[in-house]
């Protein structure tokens, strides 16, 4: 898996076309329960699910190499279902408990469209804000669509920009700051409001707007004081040494060529992409949050968020398919006994679920600590299925041949090239540099070119693939080697060098669409 697909699948919704292709068999059939059960019914049916329920998850769990996780299911603004399967850690007995903290990567991004709402609420701002007005350093390669994008665009997925743009840089050492200027520059692919393209940038632009209308210190504040406080998450936070510092907190892992790796945590991914994808949570928290959402912006009692904005959360904003569609911060389902709203959510160590069922009052919740690979939707799709009385697949099987599907495809894609290919590396090396980066010097150390960012000092192997043509990986110097071994030996982007028609190296290309850099030789 290269890093580019790893963060797809971390902060993502790498798994939301996989999800797609999961449900809709099942719900493309006619729908054998479409009466509306009472409460009691339903817990007489979850209650039945159970034990079924249990032994599919943890064959899942053998089947992605899940080492643990942890599920809870609220009914009737009650936690009725709560219960941790596996280890913390790969190869050590200490065993998942609800209460064990887990990264949540994007299911965070609802609570960044609550706390919007929150916002809109309180007379902060207004969904049709224009971003520039309150954020000027926030502009796009298209200055039209710069000037016309709104608070509600920043977390709608519609942006036109090409997907997960950027959000690698993250992994280069580059601040907060420098990743929203990254998209001044970034190419505008796609159809704004027309196409759904993830991206987790504009998130946090998002994040950091509310910040300052709040004049808090970050969004980890405004959440914070928004919805965690109030809701009594008393476990929920947002930074690498918080989860570190947590004694009873899960480790995350990632496959390795069928080896499950340890993955260490570090302040840069998912945190330095903030209200993208940063907290950490456990069931008992979560299970809250998915309270409020149930009860439609109330939570015992007291009103966090209104109804009308928190409504403008959960409603459709762009189409992924027939029967899928986001909104802010959720996906929206269309089956044919209801809604299911969810999100999915990972980061290189950690997969999450959480979703809903509106018209039942029924959340559900599951953590686990490997990178996301699809199975904490499909385990979640299988419990949905039966609950509504939809037809049922085998939701886990599809997910992991879509899985297994597309990491041949990467694998495929990563061996093309003449590796033997001749290369003249003195011509190549040199100073390069661009808005986004810096400057980039190009050196040759041994028989390997290597780049080095002047500006964070990240250095990148490059290994031949054809004639000017090179994989970079991250190298584990410095302070860079634990973010190292948070990718693996992974290609971050295939770099090209372009020369003009007398032979000379004008610039460097970066070719991954995600990472679209261009440096101009000094």
């Amino acid at each position: 898996m290269s890093v580019i697909r790893g963060l797809r699948a971390a902060l993502s919704a790498a798994a939301i076309v996989a999800a797609s292709a999961v449900a809709v068999p099942s719900w493309a059939q006619p729908a054998p329960d479409a009466q509306m059960p009472d409460a009691q019914t339903l817990r007489t049916r979850i209650d039945g699910l159970i034990p079924a329920f249990e032994a599919y998850f943890q064959e899942g769990m053998k089947s992605f190499q899940v080492p643990g996780a942890a599920i809870g299911i609220v009914l009737d603004d009650r936690l009725i279902y709560a219960k941790g399967f596996g280890v913390k850690e790969q190869g050590k007995p200490d065993p998942v408990r609800p209460e064990t903290i887990f990264q949540i990567g994007s299911t965070t991004k609802a609570f960044l469209s609550a706390t919007l709402a929150q916002a809109v609420d309180a007379g902060r701002l207004a969904w049709s804000d224009r971003v520039s007005d309150l954020m000027p350093e926030f502009q796009l390669s298209d200055p039209w669509i710069g000037r016309e994008f709104r608070v509600l665009d920043l977390s709608a997925q519609r942006s036109g920009l090409t997907p997960y743009v950027n959000d690698s840089l993250a992994m280069l050492g580059y601040d907060r700051a420098s990743l929203i200027r990254s998209l001044r520059t970034a190419p505008v692919t796609l159809s704004f409001r027309s196409d759904f393209t993830y991206t987790n940038i504009t998130h946090l632009a998002a994040g950091e707007i509310l910040a300052r209308k709040a004049g808090l210190g970050s969004w980890s504040d405004v959440v914070k004081a928004g919805i965690l406080d109030p809701l009594g998450m008393a476990a929920t936070t947002a930074t690498a040494e918080a989860i570190t510092q947590a004694p009873d907190h899960a480790m995350g892992h990632r496959v390795d060529k069928d080896a499950v790796v340890p993955v260490p945590f570090h302040p840069a991914f998912p945190y330095a992409v903030g209200a993208a994808g940063n907290l950490n949570s456990n069931i008992p928290d979560m299970a809250k949050w998915l309270r409020l959402q149930l009860g439609r912006g109330q939570f015992e009692e007291h009103v966090i968020v209104s109804e009308k904005n928190l409504d403008e959360t959960w409603t459709p904003r762009v189409a992924l398919t027939e029967r899928l569609s986001y909104a802010l911060g959720w996906i929206v389902s269309a089956t044919p006994n209801g809604r299911v709203i969810w999100h999915n959510g990972g980061t290189l160590g950690f997969g999450a679920h959480a979703g809903f069922l509106p018209d039942r009052g029924v959340g559900i919740v599951i953590l686990t600590n490997t990178q996301n690979r699809g199975f904490p939707d499909a385990a979640a799709q299988w419990l949905y299925d039966r609950i509504l009385g939809n037809p049922t697949v085998d939701n886990v099987a599809l997910a992991l041949t879509a899985a297994r599907e597309k990491e041949a495809e990467e694998q495929a894609k990563a061996s093309q090239g003449k590796a033997d290919a001749a290369q003249d590396l003195a011509s190549l090396a040199g100073t390069y540099g661009s808005q986004v980066l810096g400057d980039v010097s190009a050196s040759i150390e041994g028989k390997t070119l290597r780049l080095r960012l002047e500006e964070t000092e990240a250095v990148l192997a490059l290994t031949p693939v054809d004639r000017d043509m090179f994989a970079a990986r991250l190298m584990p110097e410095g302070a860079f080697a634990p973010v190292a071994r948070m990718v693996g030996d992974e290609v971050l982007t295939r770099i090209r060098f372009e020369r003009d028609e007398g032979g000379q190296v004008r610039r460097m290309r970066w070719l991954e669409p995600s990472l679209p850099q261009v440096l101009e030789r000094q």
